[in-house]
Order: C-alpha cells, then structure tokens, then sequence
C-alpha cells in the first residue's frame, strides 16, 4: 500500500478551498454581488484584466492584494490610467489629491480585510480613503479576496481584521503601536492608532455595480 504523496495532501486543500469559495459566492450572489472564485492569482489577474476596460481610469488604494496579484502593473502596460498614493516622493498636497482623485476613477479596485461565509465585508481603516471608496464612488467597484480573509462569521471577521490585518499593516507602515509590537489587538487608545473607522460592508451600495473575485489563495493581510 503506497503512502500519500505531498501532492495528495495538497489537492485536498485545493477541493476545501475551492468548496469554501463556490459556498462564499453563492452567499455574494445572494446579497446582490456578480461574484466568482479562482483558483490562483494569474487566474485572478486575468479575470481583473476581462473586467476593465482598457480606457478606463483605474484607482488603487492601499491594498497588498491587488499589488501582489501584479495588476497596476498589467493595466498601465496596457494603457489604462492608474491613480495611487502609495509614493514615498509624493508630497502631503500632492497626496492628497491622489487620494481626491481615486475617489473619481472609472473603477475602484480594491481588496477587503476580511470576509464572511455568508457574504458580509470587513473593513479598518486609519485615514478612511478606502472606506470611502467602497462605500461611494461614482464608477463601479471589484474586489479580490484571498481565502485567508475568509470568516465563520461577523465576530470572527472583526478578530481577523484587529488581530491579523491591522498589526500586520502597522508593522509595514512603521507605526509605533501595541499590536504592531506585540501581534494582536489590545484595544490601544493611543493617539497614532490605526483602528479609526470601521466599514462593515452588507450588501453593495445602491445602484453600484460591484464584483467580487475571491481567490483560492492566501493574498493580502
């Protein structure tokens, strides 16, 4: 009799992931959301790139995922216009209309800290351009979600997002905070906290075309 090889035992995590996502978007559907699961991250890309067209004006706020999935750098190859902040040279002014004109792109695409199984959204925020953007904009909205970010349900979601998101960005942002030091959340009243606002996304806004492309892979915080 033949033992398992690493490869079996890495196919039934592929069917596990692969049912958990289908379960995830059957619940987006149901909220409203054009949803999908892919099983990696080209594959993501690739359904990003169907998605948009070429002419439109694309923002990016600060998310890891989209960076990690190459997609600013697959759009502007091609010729669309993508709008982000995250330069070191920008000054504060020049920032800060950035972070305006994000909020006016043709699509927001974005990712979520995480997500519930049936459906619903978490978000933190410490400036709040990201909240904004997925709350109200006036082009239309897609998501890519790592199955990491994937919760039972909303409390869940919320220790996600304090315990694992928030330390994790602080740490890469060099914010001198308790979780960033300790790893988990303690509820810290500092003045430099990144924990400002707090979006719990339950259906998409009104008249918004949304999509949600969950991924069957780790991706992001």
């Amino acid at each position: 009799m033949s033992h398992p090889s690493a490869s079996d035992f890495e196919g039934h995590r592929r069917v596990w992931r692969e049912r958990l996502g289908n379960t995830v978007t059957k619940a987006l559907h149901k909220r409203g959301y054009r949803a999908l699961y892919v099983g990696t991250k080209e594959e993501a890309l690739s359904s990003v790139l169907e998605l948009i067209s070429e002419d439109q004006s694309v923002a990016v706020p600060g998310t890891v995922t989209i960076r990690e999935i190459g997609a600013m750098e697959a759009l502007s190859s091609r010729g669309n216009k993508v709008v982000h902040h995250w330069d070191p040279k920008l000054t504060a002014e020049t920032k800060k209309g950035r972070l305006e004109e994000e909020l006016r792109c043709e699509v927001f695409l974005t990712s979520s800290n995480a997500i519930t199984h049936d459906g619903i959204m978490v978000n933190i925020d410490g400036t709040g351009n990201r909240l904004a953007g997925m709350s109200w904009s006036p082009g239309k909205i897609i998501y890519v979600i790592g199955i990491n970010k994937v919760c039972h349900d909303l409390d869940s979601a919320m220790r996600r997002v304090r315990d694992v998101a928030t330390p994790i960005n602080a740490s890469r942002l060099g914010i001198d905070v308790p979780c960033a030091k300790i790893g988990y959340h303690v509820g810290c009243t500092v003045p430099n906290t990144v924990c400002r606002a707090t979006l719990i996304s339950e259906y998409p806004t009104m008249g918004r075309d949304s999509t949600v492309i969950l991924v069957g892979e780790n991706l992001g915080y």
